[in-house]
């Protein structure tokens, strides 16, 4: 296995910035703790007089996130997804929760360069990044921090090029990660993301070959991401025939995933590369991808924050522990409370389930026609809370760290009240992508 090879760094290298004081020392070490109870009254009480709207991170129930995470790795290490956290001081908490959670996956090579700024070291840019200006700052970086790692994430003979170039330029040497793609193709149906270009071994070969005789750069990880076991739902409430198809798929696609990934490994061994790491996985995707012995590390990102569009999941669920309060300003009819704001739509292929949740009070609900808006949305609710002008209505935001795109700010929640506020990426005046 490419964990007990001598020559293969195993990633202890990891030390981070100073963790924020209410990270704690060992999560993973911690006795289980009963599933916190979160009712309307419970966030009404904690957000009383705070001006709305306003996002949240639920700390009791982030670190019960992490506890779940970390059970469900078979050991693995876990590389936290930045694009799902966006927040400097929850990616120190979670850095800091349990020596297994090592490493960043970044989403641009801006951020990644802004990250080591800060202190992060082992920075993996998930995506490729191709302009001059970007890879000469990921080079400075690394010139300037000796202890900080950003490695490129590459899949053709061109990138490697831009990046040698770079490399040159400043006198450094910078480590690749070879994407491969891992979709599963069937006629008619393209089942995973569109990603790299290389898809098999022969594919890979002439890269890897060209990577290991440059004296500029050296391959450090191989990178796979079965974004369709991964990213997609199988058990969507009214949809029973198309979450069966989605299952079948997927355990087609786990043996599939496997067989690739571990061919890749062992060609890239074949042609003398010192691995670092592995990457594979995904929140959706913990419980296959684990099982997988070329498999060093899995990304996580979505688990901590559990946004609404994992609630969808047959095998797992995560507890909601981050959210947005938006404030009832008027009320049109009975049962109809409009609220300012609410329009925060997630990335995606556009519908329903891209679309903000109501959370509590329970049973509150979007209306079909106007949905989430830029400046008012109405809230359906015929439940048993008495709601009023000044009330607030709790949301959930489909996809993780893009609920850190709109607020500047997290109101950090522990035991029953506000016990801090820490900024997000948008709050440090950063704007990645």
């Amino acid at each position: 296995m490419l964990e007990s090879r001598p020559d293969a760094p195993q990633a202890s290298e990891h030390a981070q910035a100073p963790a924020a004081a209410s990270s704690p020392a060992s999560l993973a070490g911690a006795p289980p703790a009963a599933t916190p109870v979160r009712d309307y009254a419970y966030y009404k009480a904690v957000f009383a007089g705070r001006a709305m709207p306003c996002a949240f991170l639920d700390l009791d129930l982030l670190d019960a996130n992490v506890r779940a995470v970390l059970a469900r790795t078979g050991g693995k290490r876990v590389r936290v997804a930045s694009k799902s956290v966006r927040s400097i001081g929850v990616l120190r908490r979670l850095l800091a929760a349990d020596p297994s959670i090592q490493g960043l996956m970044c989403f641009t090579a801006r951020e990644a360069s802004w990250l080591a700024a800060q202190g992060f070291e082992d920075l993996l840019i998930g995506y490729p990044c191709v302009h001059p200006d970007d890879l000469a700052a990921v080079a400075r970086a690394t010139a300037e921090r000796p202890n900080a790692r950003i490695t490129l994430m590459v899949d053709s003979v061109a990138q490697v090029e831009r990046a040698e170039a770079a490399a040159e330029g400043a006198g450094v040497r910078l480590p690749l990660c070879l994407d491969m793609d891992l979709a599963l193709a069937l006629p008619g149906l393209h089942f995973g993301a569109w990603r790299s270009p290389l898809r098999t071994p022969d594919d890979a070969r002439p890269l890897i070959e060209r990577i290991v005789a440059s004296p500029h750069v050296w391959l450090d990880g191989l990178m796979g991401y079965e974004a369709q076991i991964a990213g997609v739902g199988d058990s969507a409430p009214g949809q029973t025939l198309k979450n069966a198809l989605v299952r079948q798929l997927k355990r087609r696609s786990v043996r599939e995933v496997a067989r690739r990934r571990a061919a890749l490994v062992q060609l890239a061994e074949q042609c003398g590369a010192k691995l670092r790491f592995v990457n594979g996985g995904g929140t959706g995707s913990i419980s296959t991808t684990r099982q997988e012995p070329a498999v060093t590390e899995i990304t996580v990102g979505s688990a901590f924050y559990s946004p609404a569009l994992f609630d969808y999941y047959r095998d797992f669920r995560y507890l909601p522990a981050a959210g947005f309060a938006i404030e009832i300003v008027r009320q049109p009819a009975a049962g109809i409370y409009t609220c300012l704001g609410g329009g925060y739509v997630a990335s995606g292929g556009a519908g329903a389930d891209k679309l903000p949740a109501p959370y509590l009070p329970t049973g509150a609900r979007l209306d079909p026609l106007e949905a989430a808006g830029e400046v008012q949305t109405p809230i359906h609710y015929a439940g048993p809370e008495r709601l009023g002008l000044g009330d607030p209505v709790f949301l959930r935001h489909s996809k993780a760290g893009e609920l850190c795109e709109r607020f500047t700010h997290l109101l950090l929640v522990q035991g029953g009240r506000v016990v801090e506020e820490i900024t997000t990426y948008r709050g440090d005046g950063q704007c990645f992508l």
